[in-house]
């Protein structure tokens, strides 16, 4: 049973979280920035109003703001936090361009950029390669261990012990992979391929769809075909290949973000299922309740996310300035400035309905509508 922690546990597990992964983001923008010669003038964590500050050797403010929801470091040549190019670049002394941002060659600026999403997922790699060198790496294979009675497996006639070979074309090398797959698409048909002695033989069955409580007061739809694993087999990771299960998990944890996101976008999910800042408190207090390795391992999760979503190509976001980039690459000129700005207005516009919505979900798992709707009725 998951602990309800308190308020002041919650705010601190939160804190912890955000907090280190955002300054670790930003980062790697300041890093990769210092090393192709760009000047720092602000590296921000948080927005709002600023709670300290400090000015270094190099000129760069370090500041705290009250808001630990993101952060931004804002480059010479940057007008803003959005890294929107200031115009008045072009008017700088000779020394002072050599240091601004867009003085730099196209792929410095991208590679500056890339640098944050980079970072935030190089970080969790370094956590999940310390987990699979300390913990193993579960192989248990893809076999049918138990078959649940009246299950979709059942209605396609898989028996225990036959061998999954793959879904709707895709390889199952071991039992995660299975329940990695099933868990995001309820209701969806599926065509299996078995091997039972010896033979190759296809079915065709619908995943089975059951609700789910997270363990944190919202309860979901997964899929599930009713197949059980067979005895667990874990397997010792070496110093050596610990990175290499780690770039393979992260891979897995980020086509699985792409592939709920596509279902989301098609209406094949409910958007309803999206958290925002406020569940992430939540469920950041809870994992905290569970233990050291818990609160790290949903840290390297939350990294991936972090890192995910900043490549997502919305202006305001890195992925929103790789695309400029991208077209400023074929068509060998930069994006006009007023295509640019209304990007960022369209982008600011998209970021703001997400935020709201979001917020909206989280307050809806928290049951405050439906507390409002009682004081009302």
């Amino acid at each position: 049973m998951i602990q309800n922690p308190g308020f002041l546990l919650t705010v601190l597990a939160f804190v912890a979280v955000i907090g280190p992964l955002v300054f670790v983001h930003e980062l790697g923008h300041y890093l990769v920035g210092r090393w192709f010669g760009v000047k720092a003038e602000a590296f921000s964590i948080g927005f709002g109003p600023e709670l300290f500050a400090w000015v270094d050797r190099r000129g760069t403010r370090w500041r705290v703001a009250a808001l630990p929801l993101g952060g931004y470091v804002r480059f010479k040549g940057d007008m803003n936090a959005a890294s929107m190019t200031d115009p008045a670049w072009l008017e700088m002394s000779a020394g002072d361009r050599a240091e601004s941002f867009p003085a730099k060659p196209l792929w410095q600026r991208a590679a500056i950029v890339a640098a944050g999403p980079a970072i935030n997922f190089l970080f969790a790699i370094l956590i999940i390669a310390t987990f699979a060198f300390v913990h193993g790496e579960s192989r248990t294979p893809a076999v049918a261990g138990i078959v649940e009675q009246g299950s979709a497996a059942d209605a396609a006639g898989i028996k225990v012990g036959d061998r999954i070979l793959s879904f709707n074309g895709r390889a199952m090398d071991t039992y995660t992979d299975m329940v990695m797959y099933t868990r995001i698409r309820p209701g969806e048909p599926v065509d299996v391929a078995i091997e039972r002695n010896g033979q190759r033989l296809e079915v065709r069955t619908k995943i089975g769809a059951v609700m789910e409580d997270d363990g944190f007061g919202q309860k979901f739809r997964v899929g599930r075909l009713g197949i059980g694993a067979g005895e667990p087999v874990v397997e010792r990771v070496s110093l050596l290949r610990a990175p290499i299960v780690a770039v393979e998990r992260t891979g897995q944890i980020v086509r699985t973000m792409v592939e709920t996101l596509g279902q989301i976008v098609s209406g094949g999910r409910s958007v309803k299922e999206l958290g925002g800042p406020l569940k992430i408190a939540q469920v950041s207090g809870q994992a905290a309740t569970l233990g050291l390795e818990s609160f790290i391992f949903f840290v390297a999760l939350i990294s991936i996310n972090l890192g995910f979503i900043n490549l997502l190509p919305i202006p305001m976001l890195d992925g929103g300035h790789l695309l400029f980039y991208g077209i400023e690459a074929v068509q060998r000129r930069p994006v006009s400035p007023q295509a640019q700005e209304w990007a960022y207005r369209s982008g600011l516009a998209v970021l703001m309905a997400m935020m709201l919505l979001v917020t909206f979900n989280d307050l809806s798992s928290f049951g405050l509508w439906q507390s409002l709707s009682g004081l009302i009725g």
